[in-house]
């Protein structure tokens, strides 16, 4: 049984490729196809904070504009870390992912996804912030976890719900699906509000 039957008339897109949201928005229960244009994820260099990933999460939306019709429902979304008034993207190479992570190591940041659902004729723009502490981690942690799991896709260098995530995480304020790269609990509530 479906619960969001308001929605059941659209065809609803995923557009994206992380396998991580893409588990995520299975757990809801919907049908749904899994469709990613090619978006260069870039911003105005004023836009600060919760508006990066919120900006990101339209441009990705913005992009299936030539393919809607009447009956298509696209989810975008984009997570950043934020840290000391910084963003730390996805890491470049080893070197890149290692410095972010000592960063990160024994201090609190900001995990901001931004998230876009788009008709036709509507377009939903949310955020959510989750605020997630280290423990100090030593290099031959960092360099473990980088070699054993290769982070590069990963906003910050880290997936939680991986083997750093069990040892590094002392402490999360908020959605910890929000960490994985989508907060399904509130994206929920805005689809069953949807009209």
């Amino acid at each position: 049984m479906n619960l969001l039957q308001n929605i059941a008339q659209y065809k609803i897109i995923l557009g994206s490729q992380s396998p991580r949201r893409q588990e995520l928005l299975r757990g809801l229960n919907l049908d749904f196809e899994v469709k990613v244009m090619d978006v260069e994820e870039s911003y105005p260099s004023e836009i600060i904070g919760v508006d990066i990933p919120m900006f990101l999460a339209e441009k990705k939306a913005r992009a299936f504009n030539e393919i809607m019709d009447e009956n298509t429902m696209v989810i975008t979304a984009d997570t950043i870390v934020w840290h000391e008034g910084k963003v730390l993207g996805k890491p470049m190479n080893e070197d890149d992912a290692h410095k972010m992570l000592r960063t990160l190591s024994g201090k609190t940041h900001q995990v901001i996804t931004g998230v876009c659902i788009s008709t036709i004729n509507k377009r939903k723009i949310f955020h959510v912030i989750t605020e997630v502490s280290f423990s100090k981690l030593t290099d031959s942690e960092i360099d473990f976890y980088i070699e054993n799991y290769k982070p590069y896709d990963k906003a910050g260098s880290y997936g939680v719900q991986e083997w750093i995530g069990f040892v590094g995480v002392e402490y999360i304020s908020g959605s910890y699906y929000n960490v994985m790269g989508l907060p399904i609990q509130r994206l929920y509530n805005e689809l069953k509000r949807w009209k």
